[in-house]
């Protein structure tokens, strides 16, 4: 497998076979999923007589199954394959968004974004690694093409959601069902099929992973983060009283600098500043957004603003924490991934349910507050771990091991969008096929 050298051209991403297209596509609608329903919640809640904490709940059970899914899915795909596991989340996703656009009730709709949660975990667990063994133009090429996926997705998504929410709430459902269905006929006759992998992932691998310090630090610090980060994407488009493509076009602002922050921001401050005083700032700036939330939620133009704002700061810590915690840990970085998302997502998936029952106790200004909060406590818990992000931008892990390729950006480039929905981890299975075939007897 040929990696690009320093100062080497990227080849061009547009000359790629119709498999690359098709699971690309893919990753577009799956990066698409984070902000497509936040336009809708509260026109959910207005037409299905729900609570915001029961709406909220849309995050909680997509969240919270993705993160245990997460404990499972590279135990799948090192079994059957990458092409049968993609296939599989992808059915998951059509029959699951389908359901949700017809259900006629709210628990409904939170029962089936549960089942759509589990195909997404599916997905994401073997993408990036099929876009790199499909595409022509060597590594770097098929990192920029999905590199720009993941920006697509997670600019567009609310914005398409909005557009689709204007007409009915349920329009965003059935968009993303007849998306993933394009794409997952596609998938199916255009991508060759791949061998299954003959190295197996343990199921209790991820929680043994847990074990290491400078893992579990960096995955109670994220679980903190994503407490912040989803208390602020679940409830702020209750208090801004705004149509669905309204809300669709504010969250576009937002999920533009996400993208522009995380796939070009946080690698030139990585490089002028380092990962660990980056991360600090970064964290402090957001809970300074947040904590201008706290005081004002009830002056649009303030929430609007700040909201936007926040996709500046959420980009460069969903980049760094990613990549430093692919370098640190001292197992296999799917194993890392699956231990690490599984951590955070337990704290993004119960912060909206929280906010919504908080405001319900006690008033708009405290699930901001308390955000702002636990953003500032996982600047504090990462500072515990400052040695091992120094040493992560020396491309050592936590036990001052070198780690092959750390050193080289674009190797860890395209696992930034893990944070959204992305494949972190999933090159290792791809470069253990690779070198299997050309070196079958170890």
């Amino acid at each position: 497998m040929s990696h690009p050298v320093a100062g080497e051209k990227r080849p061009s991403m547009f000359n790629q076979p119709k498999a690359v297209y098709a699971v690309a596509f893919a990753c577009v609608v799956s990066f698409m999923g984070i902000g497509l329903v936040d336009p809708i919640l509260p026109a959910i809640s207005e037409q299905l007589d729900a609570t915001p904490s029961q709406v909220t709940l849309l995050f909680t059970s997509y969240l919270v199954v993705t993160a245990v899914a997460m404990l499972v899915t590279n135990a799948v795909s090192s079994r059957i394959g990458a092409k049968k596991t993609l296939i599989a989340g992808l059915a998951l996703i059509v029959v699951f968004a389908a359901l949700a656009g017809s259900a006629g009730s709210i628990d409904g709709i939170v029962g089936f974004r549960a089942g759509w949660g589990l195909g997404n975990a599916l997905f994401i667990a073997t993408s990036l690694a099929v876009i790199v063994s499909s595409a022509t133009g060597g590594f770097a090429g098929a990192i920029i093409l999905y590199e720009t996926a993941l920006g697509i997705g997670i600019a567009c998504g609310p914005l398409l959601g909005g557009l689709l929410g204007e007409m009915s709430w349920r329009g965003p459902f059935y968009g993303v069902s007849v998306l993933m269905l394009i794409a997952l006929i596609a998938t199916v006759f255009f991508l060759p099929d791949t061998p299954k992998p003959t190295v197996h992932t343990s199921v209790l691998a991820p929680l043994k992973a847990l074990t290491h310090r400078g893992l579990l630090t960096m995955g109670v610090a994220a679980l903190f983060y994503n407490w912040a980060f989803f208390t602020m994407l679940g409830y702020a488009p209750f208090p801004m009283k705004l149509s669905a493509i309204q809300l669709g076009f504010v969250f576009f602002g937002w999920g533009i600098l996400v993208a522009i922050f995380a796939v070009f921001g946080a690698p030139w401050l990585q490089r002028r500043f380092g990962t660990a005083q980056t991360l600090y700032v970064a964290l402090t700036l957001f809970a300074i957004d947040l904590a201008i939330i706290a005081i004002w939620p009830t002056d649009r133009t303030v929430l609007i603003c700040a909201v936007i704002a926040a996709g500046i700061f959420i980009g460069i810590n969903n980049t760094l924490t990613t990549q430093a915690v692919m370098v640190i840990s001292p197992v296999e970085r799917p194993v890392a991934s699956a231990a690490y998302g599984f951590v955070r997502f337990i704290g993004g998936g119960l912060a909206p349910y929280a906010a919504g029952k908080l405001v319900e106790h006690y008033n708009l200004h405290v699930p901001f507050a308390i955000a702002a909060g636990t953003a500032v406590l996982a600047a504090v818990l990462l500072s515990t771990a400052h040695k091992t992000l120094v040493a992560a931008d020396k491309g050592m892990d936590e036990e001052g091991h070198h780690v092959e390729g750390a050193d080289e950006p674009d190797r860890i480039a395209g696992e930034v969008g893990d944070e959204f929905g992305g494949a972190a981890g999933a090159l290792d299975d791809y470069e253990r096929e690779e070198e299997l075939k050309t070196n079958p007897v170890r």
